[in-house]
């Protein structure tokens, strides 16, 4: 059978050869329809808040960074589709992100815009991007490296990291041992090894390329996994968020219940100066007794208080929250309650409070917090946390980040959503 060339048949040939041809080249890129559901009626937010969601099934979106003219990045810790950095943008400055690209091999949690770069992490080292003037990757497959050879031995290995005005980056090493515990003997080493190149945050310098792990400083000692850190520009000063240890019950059933293991010891907020002691390992933080304890690692019995040269966090919370991020507020669109207060995403779940997947909200006044810390976006988890049975897990909360307009933003790592916050 003769196949006549109709004006149809023509036209049907060009259009399958222009798709073809637009599809090998946006082939990291997406444009209209973004998938969002719109659908974000189980989360809670307090009264005149709405959320919406403006990108969806994105992975393991970590920690995430507003451009000025509102373009986000996140930062992917497992690559999807062999990319690790999402890039949403509203192409039309309608409100819609309708322009998604994905570019960067190398999986990680930090991510932040800083002085026309955008800077990321991996779990060993620190890059950054040039960006053009509307705020875009010049040249997405060959980054600087600021500094390599970090520590990562697999277990709380993220690299999140924070910049202030005077090009210092300030980066978490967490520590891949909990409680620095020799297996064996079921001891803590005295000193602590890991303390040299883990378990606290470091300093290099955010303008210097191919730095080594020699290259730091050690900031600050004694932070387990300081997920949460940003420089707080008002106070022209350090926050971190750390993880707190675990296992009290398992390793000490003889000093610890099984309920003690599940409420201790507290997840902490802290403001970091130089040279700061944050008492990991060979002491905790008891959020009951208010008091710093010394670890049955290193000869406590759960009573016995210590760490007389480590400084008391600002704020404790219930324990195995998960801290993920924190950030201060500095916008003008949300009501004045929360101006210069601390927002931190709560990665996981108490069992003390049966609570958990949520953002909190810290009040701070005069660079301090200024009363009790509150639940402010809730149920990421989609279900009551008291009846387990009820639900299966939807999301998790892990990274924070403001918009140009005050919006806050929010990603979610189990997922794979980013949430808007508007007043």
């Amino acid at each position: 059978m003769k196949l006549i060339p109709t004006t149809r048949n023509l036209f049907m040939f060009f259009a399958v050869l222009t798709f073809t041809t637009f599809f090998f080249q946006c082939k990291n890129e997406t444009k209209s329809p973004v998938k969002t559901t719109h659908n974000t009626t189980f989360l809670k937010a307090p009264e005149g808040f709405s959320v919406e969601e403006i990108g969806a099934d994105l992975g393991a979106v970590r920690h995430l960074t507003v451009t000025q003219n509102g373009d986000i990045y996140a930062n992917r810790s497992v690559l999807k589709d062999g990319k690790a950095i999402v890039l949403l943008k509203d192409t039309e400055d309608d409100g819609i992100m309708d322009k998604q690209q994905f570019f960067a091999d190398v999986p990680g949690t930090g991510i932040l815009v800083k002085d026309n770069y955008l800077y990321t992490s991996s779990n060993s080292a620190v890059f950054r991007y040039k960006l053009n003037d509307a705020h875009e990757v010049i040249d997405t497959g060959t980054p600087e490296k600021i500094v390599d050879g970090l520590v990562d031995m697999g277990r709380d290995n993220a690299k999140p990291f924070a910049i202030d005005n005077d090009a210092n980056l300030y980066v978490t090493i967490g520590s891949w041992n909990d409680a620095c515990r020799d297996n064996e003997s079921n001891t803590g080493s005295m000193p602590c090894a890991i303390l040299d190149s883990a378990g606290g945050v470091w300093k290099f310098k955010a303008d210097k390329l191919d730095q080594t792990f020699a290259d730091g400083t050690r900031y600050a000692t004694g932070v387990k996994n300081a997920v949460g850190i940003t420089w707080n520009f008002k106070t022209n000063s350090l926050f971190v968020t750390d993880h707190g240890r675990g296992g009290l019950h398992n390793f000490y059933p003889e000093l610890y219940t099984e309920k003690q293991d599940r409420e201790l010891p507290a997840e902490t907020l802290y403001e970091l100066k130089e040279y700061d002691n944050a008492g990991w390992p060979y002491t905790y933080y008891d959020h009951f007794k208010k008091k710093r304890i010394l670890a049955p690692e290193y000869g406590g019995d759960g009573e016995q208080t210590g760490g007389e040269d480590a400084i008391m966090p600002l704020m404790a919370f219930p324990a195995h929250l998960g801290p993920n991020d924190l950030l201060f507020y500095t916008g003008d669109m949300f009501p004045e309650k929360y101006k210069d207060g601390a927002f931190i995403a709560f990665h996981n779940q108490s069992q003390e409070l049966k609570k958990g997947f949520f953002v909190a909200f810290i009040p701070f006044k005069n660079g301090k917090p200024n009363g009790d810390w509150e639940i402010f976006l809730d149920n990421f988890a989609g279900f009551d946390l008291a009846n387990p049975s009820e639900g299966t897990l939807q999301h998790r909360p892990c990274g924070l980040a403001q918009g140009p307009d005050g919006a806050l933003y929010v990603c979610d790592d189990f997922g794979g959503s980013i949430f808007k916050i508007t007043y």
